[in-house]
């Protein structure tokens, strides 16, 4: 009888836990840490939990607290390196300085025009060696571009137009938005945590471990799994915009997409793994691009173009 007692009461203890983080997940961003400390208290108060539980409550709130923290231009940067420096783990830097200086010069004028022309550490623009079709943009203006995707490019207008997706991916704050959504699961996975401290999951605490690392995870999903599908049609329409802007014949990014139908088609990684059909994107730009006689090209631009090209 008394061991069933002990049972009762420590799932009563645990039942209490449980409901104070339920109220705490439902409190208001900025009060969520006061609410923690307040019901750890009076739970310690009236015996409803322990010390060591309400230890936990305490810590499982500021953890949530955190996670809603506006994320600084200064920490989207460090978080930006954080993510660069995996991408450049899987894919290396293509060595070749003239190509480089003349991707990011391009892209330098073209992030100029979009509606986030300074960041913290400012844009970057780097070329990956590698025929894999695929560009990224991390958080804080750093964006790759493979060797395999300026090959998809026939003009300077198809070129800026991947450089001006990737800029809007920036501008959007486009990654950070995944990155704050695995740093909610970072506390929600905090909060089980401390739940199976205090009353013997196995399985939870096998979880919690299992959920560690989540900025390796926010990079896997960028590079294997992309945004989603109006995410990609928000920078798609953000790229036309800048274009525009700059002067560059919005028809480019349809041929860039139309020439990636042609070389994706089917494909399950990169380019056509983390991105929507060419096909439809293209439908989605139709009223958005230029129409009528294309402008002239200046020469400038046909040649550095062709002195890219043939260097691939």
């Amino acid at each position: 009888m008394r061991k069933k007692t002990f049972l009762s009461a420590k799932r009563s203890r645990g039942l209490a836990l449980l409901a104070c983080l339920a109220v705490l997940s439902m409190a208001g961003c900025a009060n969520m840490d006061k609410v923690a400390n307040l019901g750890a208290a009076v739970g310690v108060a009236t015996g409803t939990i322990d010390k060591a539980q309400a230890k936990s409550l305490c810590r499982a709130g500021k953890a949530v607290a955190k996670t809603f923290q506006d994320i600084t231009p200064s920490q989207e940067y460090y978080i930006g390196r954080a993510i660069a420096a995996s991408i450049l783990k899987r894919y290396p830097a293509w060595d070749n300085p003239a190509a480089n200086a003349y991707v990011n010069l391009l892209g330098q004028s073209l992030a100029l025009f979009s509606d986030r022309p300074e960041t913290f550490g400012g844009y970057h623009f780097l070329i990956l060696d590698s025929d894999e079709v695929n560009a990224f943009a991390a958080p804080g203006g750093l964006v790759f571009v493979t060797r395999g995707m300026l090959r998809c490019c026939r003009s300077e207008s198809a070129l800026a137009a991947v450089l001006a997706h990737e800029i809007t991916h920036v501008q959007e704050k486009h990654g950070l938005r995944a990155i704050k959504k695995s740093r909610l699961t970072q506390a929600l996975t905090i909060i089980g945590a401390e739940s199976a401290r205090n009353f013997g999951s196995e399985k939870l605490m096998k979880l919690t471990n299992a959920l560690e690392g989540t900025l390796a995870d926010i990079t896997k999903t960028l590079i294997d799994s992309g945004y989603s599908r109006a995410t990609e049609r928000e920078a798609d329409q953000g790229a036309v915009a800048i274009l525009k802007r700059v002067g560059y014949d919005t028809r480019g990014m349809v041929d860039m997409l139309t020439v990636l139908e042609e070389r994706t088609h089917g494909g399950k990684r990169g380019f056509a793994a983390t991105h929507p059909p060419p096909k439809r994107r293209i439908r989605n730009l139709k009223n958005a691009v230029d129409s009528g006689p294309a402008p002239a090209v200046p020469p400038e631009r046909r040649e550095r173009f062709l002195a890219l090209a043939n260097a691939l």
